[in-house]
């Protein structure tokens, strides 16, 4: 009797102390030493709470204007010299065209050119390109600023474009008459006779070709390709007589 109660103890102190006993740790703890802190998270804290780093602004790029071109009506009083009763084309068919273009000095300006309506969206294209190659032009007023005299406009190597009168050494209209022709840098590009003469003393060392200089157009150059793209002829391809400055729609 006695020793089926010893069995009895043994048994149920074995239980009682399996029921008790605590789950192993894979790290090895002393009696009375603290708790090992818990790993730290991987999770990233949110960002929500991280103030935002200041943006540095991007520098930015000053440089000229991009060309511009408005084409408006023009009014009788724009044109006191360069139009009159009988002239081939009625003023109220002809175009102001102010727009930017570059200047010799390495600069943008502004400048205006008279053209018939029907060659505006011609003239608007080719000088967005001469712009855009920053290619030079001296000055572009109407020829009014200088009475429609033909020569004194050369002279000051003036842009310009309609002017009603005659073409020289004709009787017939010039094709400037019908805002169909723009004489561009005309100091550069001169007018020359087939014996090699120029009626303006300041272009003589401008009358032969090819010849390089700043707003100098020659044969086959991307200016002249550029109005030849739009149906404009160069004056630089008629035969015996030279007109360098001279462009105009279907030639002329």
């Amino acid at each position: 009797m006695k020793r089926a109660a010893a069995i009895a103890f043994v048994v149920l102190a074995s239980v009682s102390c399996g029921a008790t006993e605590p789950v192993a740790s894979s790290a090895p703890t002393t009696p009375g030493s603290p708790a090992p802190s818990p790993a730290p998270s991987s999770v990233p804290p949110s960002t929500a709470t991280t103030p935002a780093s200041p943006r540095t602004p991007s520098p930015t790029r000053t440089g000229p204007p991009a060309f511009s071109a408005k084409v408006t009506k023009i009014s009788r009083d724009r044109l006191p010299y360069s139009w009159r009763p009988g002239c081939p084309v009625p003023y109220q068919d002809l175009r102001l065209v102010t727009m930017t273009y570059w200047g010799f000095d390495d600069k943008p300006h502004t400048g205006e050119l008279v053209v018939r309506d029907t060659v505006t969206d011609d003239v608007v294209t080719v000088f967005r390109k001469l712009y855009d190659w920053r290619w030079p032009i001296r000055q572009m007023k109407l020829v009014d600023a200088y009475k429609a005299d033909d020569y004194a406009s050369i002279d000051a190597d003036n842009t310009s474009a309609f002017n009603c009168r005659r073409a020289t050494g004709s009787s017939s209209w010039s094709k400037h008459s019908y805002g169909q022709a723009i004489d561009l840098n005309p100091l550069e590009n001169p007018y020359v006779t087939a014996d090699g003469g120029t009626a303006h003393k300041n272009a003589k060392k401008y009358a032969s070709r090819p010849m390089s200089g700043k707003g100098v157009i020659n044969a086959g150059d991307k200016v002249v390709k550029a109005f030849a793209n739009v149906g404009w002829e160069w004056g630089g391809y008629w035969s015996g007589t030279k007109d360098y400055q001279h462009f105009s729609k279907g030639g002329g």
